[in-house]
């Protein structure tokens, strides 16, 4: 066991820093918190740090090349970014998303940029951003095929970046690739299930894992899919033992990947 935070929270974001101490943000409890906690491996406790200007969850956290955390999106659909300085603990606003937007995903590209994609605001969207950390600033890239929320979202060893399943206009088992050099998206192979709330890991080998999720008549799943990037097909192979949607996963120095906890009639 370690410490406890100091303030409840769930659908918050957590980033491990270059200092190696995990700053969490956002998530809802009570009501919305915009209130920061630094975690210490070290002592095992947590330490209130700098509070964001916006309270939101649904969000997305990523760790910049330069050690700063870009916040983005989140409920109540939330417009402005936000960047966390590690070494002052603050917060400050680094410009407008051109569509607010939650339960959407961030990747940082090999080029220093954030590529933001999907999500949902009043309607399920196919636009993406790009997120210029050099200079601060927003822009529309290409839009995707598909608009989709609760998807996932892998970059590959190439550099493109593979979305695959999702809500939209209905449960999607599409999958498509975003090419950075061109900023252009174009469909990829389906994957087997259709399939919102599961889990994808970039194994070892260059191939993606997607596990679990919850499928159009809102059972759990326990299934689990590859996808070959040389050959851009799907393959199923063994199932996990339990179904689970909104899970975690982590891939191990091993090798090994590592999936815990989530949903299916019960926590």
């Amino acid at each position: 066991m370690t410490g406890n935070m100091n303030h409840g929270r769930y659908d918050h974001t957590a980033s491990v820093l270059t200092n190696g101490k995990v700053l969490v943000t956002g998530g809802t409890g009570n009501d919305y918190a915009s209130i920061s906690e630094l975690y210490d491996p070290s002592t095992g406790t947590w330490t209130i740090t700098g509070s964001m200007i916006y309270a939101r969850h649904g969000h997305t956290a990523s760790l910049l090349e330069n050690g700063k955390v870009l916040v983005a999106g989140g409920v109540a659909t939330v417009y402005i970014a936000e960047l966390y300085d590690p070494l002052s603990g603050t917060w400050m606003s680094t410009g407008r998303l051109k569509h607010p937007r939650f339960r959407h995903t961030a990747s940082v590209l090999a080029n220093g940029q954030v590529l933001v994609i999907g999500g949902y605001a009043s309607l399920y969207l196919n636009s993406t951003e790009l997120y210029d950390a050099s200079k601060g600033n927003w822009s529309n890239t290409g839009n995707m095929n598909y608009a989709r929320s609760y998807h996932t979202a892998a970059i590959l060893t190439n550099g493109k970046v593979l979305v695959a399943g999702g809500i939209g206009n209905r449960f999607q088992n599409s999958a498509e690739l975003y090419d950075p050099s061109t900023r252009t998206w174009i469909m990829t192979g389906s994957m087997n299930y259709m399939r919102s709330y599961h889990k994808t890991a970039v194994l070892k080998n260059g191939k993606v894992l997607v596990a679990g999720g919850r499928d159009a008549k809102g059972f759990s799943l326990n299934s689990v899919e590859l996808y070959n990037p040389s050959t851009e097909t799907w393959t199923m192979i063994d199932s996990m033992n339990n179904e689970r949607y909104d899970s975690t996963v982590c891939v191990l120095t091993n090798g090994t990947v590592l999936i815990t906890g989530g949903y299916y009639g019960g926590y």
